[in-house]
């Protein structure tokens, strides 16, 4: 009875598994095999290896390095010192809040910060500075990407450091090891779990942006994301569209089989 009773629980989660994520997969994988007169052709898969495409690609994958770089260098020394303050819960709960605000809300906001007669051209003239053109470029894409992703960044490096056994520092200081080295042999190697989580919630997303490259970089940044917009919404090219997504999909699948902790062993509490 106990068994039938957990495969009838597991009725639900098995229909949105297969109606939300395998069937959108299997329908994108279908039209990629269909070109815009809706005729079969494997055209779309030899357009995706042209100059074009295969350009799109890297940038997509440059833009995507950088931003989890980025958001990397600033929140591994952030969760390192959340761990070590008193009010870890109130630093956590004032990084979480702005991810509950809506996107599109916070896209708009930095437009106000960084346009031409935004808070920050503002104060560079108020200073008796020129106005600059910050918003649609490449560091205004990458400084609104970064923010957005830190806190996905922050809270799985934190989780992984705040387990860590502080007698294996104390024991690495007792041996004479140096701060520099008790953090390359000690603390970066149990908390990499964190790291890739953190980088699989990152560079993951940061591959498929849109709304922002349209919005703060006024697409003048092109990610597989916006090509997949632009093919499925401005020329209706549903086929070329789905053939991006495949790929996208494929490689989102490789950089999680990379990033998966396969490692074994001592975990963080030193236990076998």
């Amino acid at each position: 009875m106990e068994t039938k009773s957990r495969t009838f629980l597991m009725v639900p989660y098995y229909l949105w598994m297969v109606l939300f994520v395998v069937a959108p997969i299997v329908l994108v994988g279908y039209y990629s095999f269909f070109d815009i007169q809706g005729n079969f052709t494997l055209e779309n898969y030899q357009n995706f290896f042209t100059g074009t495409y295969l350009s799109l690609t890297l940038s997509s994958f440059w833009y995507a390095f950088l931003i989890t770089v980025f958001t990397l260098l600033i929140a591994y020394p952030t969760a390192y010192w959340i761990t070590k303050t008193k009010q870890k819960q109130l630093w956590l709960l004032l990084i979480i809040i702005p991810s509950w605000i809506n996107l599109l809300l916070k896209t708009y906001a930095f437009i106000g910060i960084f346009g031409m007669n935004g808070s920050i051209n503002n104060f560079l003239s108020f200073l008796g500075l020129e106005r600059q053109q910050i918003l649609y470029t490449d560091f205004s894409f990458i400084f609104v990407s970064v923010y957005i992703f830190i806190p996905f960044m922050i809270l799985p490096i934190f989780n992984a450091l705040d387990k860590l056994n502080p007698a294996l520092l104390d024991a690495s200081r007792d041996l004479g090891a140096s701060q520099w080295v008790t953090f390359r042999k000690v603390i970066w190697p149990l908390a990499l779990g964190g790291v890739k989580a953190g980088i699989q919630a990152t560079f993951i997303p940061a591959l498929s942006l849109f709304m922002i490259t349209r919005l703060i970089a006024g697409n003048k940044v092109i990610t597989l994301g916006t090509a997949i917009e632009q093919q499925f919404l401005v020329t209706q090219n549903w086929g070329m569209g789905s053939t991006i997504a495949v790929f996208l999909i494929v490689f989102m699948v490789i950089i999680m089989v990379l990033t998966g902790d396969r490692e074994k062993g001592v975990n963080q509490r030193g236990n076998y």
